[in-house]
C-alpha cells in the first residue's frame, strides 16, 4: 500500500499543492488537510504515515515566522503530535515548515515547548530568492538515504532563514550528526559567503534532523525541483533525476 501523507495547511500556506504533487510523483497518496480539520477532529493524524509542513507564510508570519502554527501544534494538537512521533512516523518541514518545527521544539532535540534554536532574518536584511547548492551530509536522516556526499541544487526563497542557536546546542547538533544540508559552492565546498549562503546561517546549516532521522526541516524547496524542466538551466543538466525528488522518494521507500 502507498503511504498516506498529510499536507498540513492553514492561512498563508502557499506551497501545499507543489508538495502534494512531489509526493504523488514519488508514489505516495496525499491529502491536503487544514489545521482546523484536525482541531475539530474531522481528520486524525493517526490516519497518516507522513506529516508535511509546507512552505509559505502561515498566518502571515505575524509575531514570528511560523510561531502561530507552532503554538497550535504544541497546544491544541499536542496529544495527536505526541502519538504521531511515538509511532516513529515521518515529519518534514520545508521553509516555513522548518520555522514551525524549530518553534515547536521538535527540532533540533524533539522537546515540544522547549525552543533551543531559531531561524533569524537573513544577514542581507532582505528576502532572498535564488538557486543554491547544498552538500548532503552523512546523518541518520531517512529522507536523504543514499544521497550522502552529493551536492544538490535547490531553490531558496525566504526572508528569515539564518539558523541560529547557542554554542552548547550547536555543539550537540554537530556531535549527533544532525546537520543534513549545508550551503556550499558548486564544488561542494561548504561556505558562509554570500550569495552561495543566502542568509548567513551558523556552520552554513540549511537543514537539520532530529537524532532519529525521522524529523527533517530545511529552508530550500525540494518540491520545486521534482521535474527536470523546473530548473532554469534544465537543458544543460548532466543529471537525469531532479535533485529534489530523492527526498520525497526516500520517505515513500521507508514504508515500502
Amino acid at each position: 500500500m502507498k503511504p498516506q501523507v498529510c499536507i498540513l495547511r492553514t492561512d498563508g500556506t502557499n506551497c501545499d499543492q507543489e508538495t502534494l504533487y512531489a509526493f504523488e510523483i514519488a508514489g505516495a497518496e496525499c491529502e491536503l488537510v487544514h489545521v482546523n480539520q484536525l482541531r475539530k477532529k474531522e481528520k486524525k493524524l493517526s490516519d497518516y504515515q507522513i506529516l508535511v509542513l509546507p512552505g509559505g507564510f502561515s498566518y502571515g508570519d505575524d509575531i514570528h515566522s511560523g510561531k502561530v502554527l507552532a503554538v497550535e501544534l504544541t497546544s491544541f494538537l499536542k496529544e495527536q503530535m505526541q502519538r504521531f512521533i511515538a509511532d516513529d512516523k515521518l515529519i518534514l518541514g520545508i521553509c516555513n515548515g522548518f520555522q514551525v518545527l524549530v518553534r515547536t521544539g521538535l527540532l533540533p532535540f524533539k522537546k515540544p515547548g522547549n525552543i533551543e534554536a531559531t531561524l533569524m532574518k537573513n544577514d542581507s536584511g532582505r528576502f532572498e530568492c535564488r538557486w543554491v547548492n547544498l552538500r548532503v551530509e552523512r546523518t541518520p536522516c531517512v529522507f536523504t538515504r543514499n544521497m550522502e556526499g552529493s551536492v544538490i541544487n535547490l531553490q531558496a526563497a525566504h526572508g528569515e532563514g539564518k539558523f541560529y542557536t547557542n554554542e552548547q546546542a550547536l555543539k550537540k547538533i554537530e556531535m549527533n550528526n544532525q546537520v543534513v544540508f549545508r550551503y556550499a559552492q558548486e564544488t561542494g565546498l561548504v561556505t558562509r559567503e554570500y550569495p552561495a549562503n543566502p542568509n548567513g546561517s551558523l556552520n552554513s546549516i540549511a537543514g537539520i534532523c532530529d537524532d532519529s532521522g525521522r524529523i527533517l526541516g530545511l529552508m530550500p524547496h525540494p518540491e520545486r525541483f521534482v521535474k527536470l524542466t523546473q530548473h532554469p538551466n534544465w537543458r544543460r543538466l548532466v543529471s537525469t533525476e531532479p535533485d529534489g525528488l530523492g527526498i520525497f522518494r526516500n520517505a515513500v521507500q521507508y514504508y515500502k
